[in-house]
């Protein structure tokens, strides 16, 4: 017997149990279908590298959410959810032996800076102010529906007091000069590029300025929390609130087919041949390629979307590296303040050249590698005295070569990826000599591994495409969209392929159960 419900939402990860919430809170509902063990996605933590010790599987640090008015309205503390910082945001090393400093307190990162370079920590305080005054105006508009008129004219409206069309400017100005033009020391320009570098948009290019001026002032406004106890704790109480409003959700119940009638989305069939009923929509938190290549038949997929699905572009894979140590990070020369998050890199132009080998599909000889001490910003993560730790770095979806010594062939089978973790630990032990006596375990998850334990992440792929200007906005995922609806009645793209795309602010799941929302009332009103 077919079972109905006014919504099916495929994916439990962030956006699509996002989406179910917000459905739930307009009285529909709602049965969320997931096709792993537990609810998650991009957001889930466990305890398989060592015993007694949490990592996140996937992301991490969640600026973003913090930020997020869609998270922010569901108010998931009675649901499990408490937010933890380490005592700084985020460190970089330099050479010389010092550490760039992000620090909440604006002040002291200011003071740090004005020590290096007089005159730094000025023009800091002036970037901070200037985001006070129309960052949150920014962030709603990101991660508004497309167009987003309401925060667009509200951030239009808060120009003159950050510089008018000079602010404009700094916006759309590279990464790379963006901190050459504000300041005179490295160190805040390895923040503000380390930061854009979380993204695969080319340091040099527009678009990275922006991704790295957000993420910075994020860090020094809202911070770099984690969810006490594992990132696994914001998708569980998000699940949680799901469950107390009345819905349901079903894990190991994989979707294979959208079933479309008459031009609508009207059910799902899961792998175990059951089908469910969705009489006003189905969303789907499901990597676009997916949905329009494999979930849908194609003789229901619009022409123009076919034909542009073609040129849809991933974002680069991932490598990570999850290590249990007993105890803290031997850094040679310690930070004055503990960050949770560490970017490794030489220098603005090396941390360029790196993710420029990747654009060009080489495996990057001396990667930009991204570090969370994970113990440092939430006690619980691991035994007293040790450190939970864990480093990142992108790789490309086809490698056609090694920029490096040649011996990784970019198959990322096991010996690949345990070569290339070798290298990834290799440049944080250029900066912690001793890290190795540290280690109890390390396991390394590779773009296979990856997208075994979440189809989201294509080929290891984070963002659900690339996050350059080409697939943004408008043109996300495919040219003339940049909104959930996919052309097909009923039926709405609710994942990171959506915009404003990848990082878990909840946005795309939130904007897919609006539209669903609203043309479930134009459809009533047309009766």
């Amino acid at each position: 017997m077919t079972q109905s419900h006014d919504a099916i939402v495929i994916g439990a990860g962030p956006n699509g149990l996002v989406a179910a919430n917000r459905l739930l809170d307009a009285g529909w509902s709602v049965l969320v279908l997931e096709a792993q063990p537990t609810v998650g996605g991009g957001a889930r933590s466990d305890t398989d590298v060592h015993e007694g010790f949490i990592h996140d599987t996937f992301s991490t640090f969640y600026p973003l959410a913090a930020a997020s008015p869609v998270i922010k309205s569901f108010d998931l503390e009675p649901h499990g959810l408490t937010w933890r910082h380490a005592p700084a945001v985020l460190g970089h090393p330099m050479a010389d032996g010092d550490w760039s400093i992000l620090h909440r307190d604006r002040h002291l990162t200011a003071g740090l800076m004005e020590q290096r370079a007089p005159g730094d920590g000025a023009a800091w305080l002036e970037l901070v102010r200037q985001w006070d005054q129309i960052g949150d105006s920014l962030v709603k508009s990101l991660i508004s529906p497309f167009p987003p008129v309401k925060h667009g004219l509200a951030a239009a409206a808060k120009l003159r007091k950050v510089g008018g069309l000079g602010f404009v400017k700094t916006l759309l100005t590279p990464a790379m000069e963006m901190g050459r033009w504000r300041f005179q020391h490295e160190g805040p320009r390895l923040l503000l590029a380390g930061n854009a570098g979380h993204a695969d948009i080319p340091l040099d290019s527009p678009g990275s300025g922006l991704m790295g001026l957000l993420l910075t002032m994020l860090g020094q406004t809202v911070g770099f929390p984690v969810p006490e106890g594992g990132a696994g704790k914001i998708t569980e109480a998000l699940a949680s609130r799901v469950e107390s409003l009345g819905g349901e959700i079903r894990c190991n119940a994989e979707v294979t087919k959208i079933v479309v009638d008459g031009g609508r989305a009207s059910a799902v069939r899961t792998a175990d041949g059951q089908q469910f009923r969705a009489h006003r929509a189905v969303i789907a938190d499901v990597i676009a390629p997916a949905l329009f290549g494999e979930l849908l038949d194609q003789s229901d997929v619009p022409a123009r979307t076919k034909r542009a699905m073609k040129h849809f572009e991933l974002d680069p894979g991932t490598v990570k590296i999850d290590w249990a140590l007993d105890g803290p990070v031997p850094w040679a020369s310690p930070p004055q303040h503990a960050p949770g998050t560490v970017h490794i890199a030489d220098s603005v132009e090396q941390m360029s050249e790196t993710l420029a080998q990747v654009g060009a599909r080489a495996i990057p000889a001396k990667p930009f590698v991204l570090t969370g001490q994970m113990t440092t910003t939430d006690p619980s993560r691991s035994p007293a005295g040790t450190e939970s730790l864990w480093a990142y770095t992108h790789v490309p979806q086809h490698a056609i070569r090694d920029a490096g010594d040649g011996g990784i062939r970019g198959v990322w089978d096991r010996d690949d990826c345990e070569r290339f973790a070798d290298r990834m630990q290799a440049r944080i032990e250029e900066h912690a000599p001793d890290l190795a006596s540290r280690i109890v375990a390390r396991r390394v998850l590779g773009p296979r591994e990856m997208e075994a334990r979440n189809a989201n992440l294509v080929g290891g792929s984070i963002n659900g495409g690339t996050s350059q200007l080409h697939q943004q906005l408008i043109f996300r995922p495919v040219p003339g969209m940049g909104r959930a609806e996919t052309g097909i009645a009923g039926l709405y793209l609710g994942s990171a392929s959506a915009h404003p795309g990848g990082g878990v602010h909840g946005a795309p799941g939130s904007n897919a159960a609006r539209a669903a929302v609203l043309h479930d009332r134009l459809r009533l009103g047309s009766r």
